[in-house]
């Protein structure tokens, strides 16, 4: 089992850490606040601004329910609708990032923003947590990937997953990684918002590293700009991600859970002290300010398990095959009826995404309403009808 103690014989990082500000679809559709949150991830020291490439129909179907705002309570589906742009926003804005010497990443959430980004050359391209069992997006990654001799790094995240499903995605993305390890890097992350620091575990890092040699990183969605950052650096971190707003009052689907500006500069600062101390000064001062018995807590075992604050959202918030239509007993399931999204809020989730292609041609044998997620139950195979 992974230890502080054990952890002291790193003496410092194995190199600067990529820190991500994660913008994500807090522009609210507007170039220019696009900018201004740019500009507020570079004054405060980010190396890489991410955006989120937004297609409500890849993602949601509209009867999935709502989410609770500022401004009241509001369709979810409406709410990504309202946040689609054309693909010119995502050149402009990745041109103005270059202007400024810094990187772009963004995350697409289907196969028509995949290949739309992967035609932008982002100099990253991430996959989030609920996309982390999205098959067919991750099979047309790869096939992209291996069309052209420039490689696009992948940064895939792991919220709400077990170790089996991370298995299974490494799987399907090895081909990016056989002639180059630093092509694919990990991101350990809890799908809760905020997510509690206690939850953390963050010897996963090492672990994970020592389990699939790859560069492991954390996704943080905790609200201290100090905490999770630099214990995540103390326990080896390459890439550190954290939101960043103009201010926590706005409407964006992330800001509540976002750092400001300023703090997030004073994430990057400590990120940045802590990269350069030994590991034991490292972790006697985060003793002295937190406690033993939190930094403790927050180191965890190092084994990989659903986090206590995201069970709930497993099969929910990652992807499932939904239905699109009401559809009726007898029907002949084809590719337009069923989608590969998340349930999200009132919807049953369906079966895994793995069975999707195999699914055309099969025949409902019960009525479902659309939306629902579709199980094994509500088909007969294909050779079933013809026999009988």
């Amino acid at each position: 089992m992974v230890t502080i103690r054990s952890m002291y014989n790193i003496k410092h990082a194995f190199e600067p850490a990529l820190i991500i500000a994660e913008i994500g679809t807090a522009h609210d559709g507007s170039f220019d606040k696009a900018k201004k949150l740019v500009n507020a991830a570079i004054e405060a020291g980010a190396d890489c601004i991410k955006f989120q490439w937004v297609y409500a129909d890849e993602i949601l179907h509209p009867n999935t329910g709502f989410v609770t705002l500022p401004s009241g309570n509001i369709s979810l589906y409406n709410r990504f609708k309202e946040l689609e742009v054309e693909p010119v926003f995502f050149y402009k804005i990745k041109e103005y990032i270059h202007s400024k010497q810094k990187l772009f990443c963004c995350s697409p959430f289907g196969i028509k923003s995949l290949r739309e980004l992967f035609a932008l050359k982002p100099d990253y391209i991430k996959i989030a947590s609920p996309e982390l069992n999205h098959y067919p997006l991750l099979k047309e990654l790869v096939r992209l990937e291996l069309s052209t001799q420039e490689r696009i790094p992948v940064i895939i995240s792991s919220g709400v997953s077990t170790l089996s499903d991370i298995k299974k995605t490494l799987q399907i993305l090895n081909p990016i990684i056989q002639h180059n390890t630093n092509s694919l890097s990990l991101l350990h992350c809890i799908t809760s918002y905020p997510a509690p620091e206690i939850e953390y575990n963050l010897s996963l890092i090492p672990a994970l590293k020592k389990q699939f040699n790859i560069p492991i990183g954390v996704s943080d969605h905790s609200l201290d700009p100090y905490l999770i950052p630099v214990l995540s650096i103390a326990c080896g971190a390459h890439i550190i991600e954290k939101h960043i707003t103009l201010s926590n009052e706005d409407t964006g689907l992330d800001d509540p859970v976002a750092l400001n500006k300023k703090n997030f500069k004073k994430m990057v600062t400590a990120v940045r002290r802590a990269e350069i101390i030994e590991r034991e000064a490292l972790f006697s001062d985060c003793f002295d300010r937190f406690g033993k018995e939190t930094v403790e807590k927050i180191i965890g075992n190092g084994k990989k398990k659903l986090a206590k604050s995201e069970k709930a959202h497993y099969g929910r918030t990652n992807r499932s095959i939904h239905v699109m239509n009401n559809m009726k007993a007898g029907s002949v399931i084809t590719k337009n009826d069923i989608a590969v999204l998340r349930t999200e809020k009132n919807l049953k989730p369906g079966m895994s995404p793995e069975y999707f292609e195999s699914l055309f041609g099969n025949i409902l044998n019960k009525d479902i309403s659309a939306g629902q997620g579709l199980l094994l139950d509500d088909i007969f195979e294909k050779q079933t009808k013809e026999e009988s």
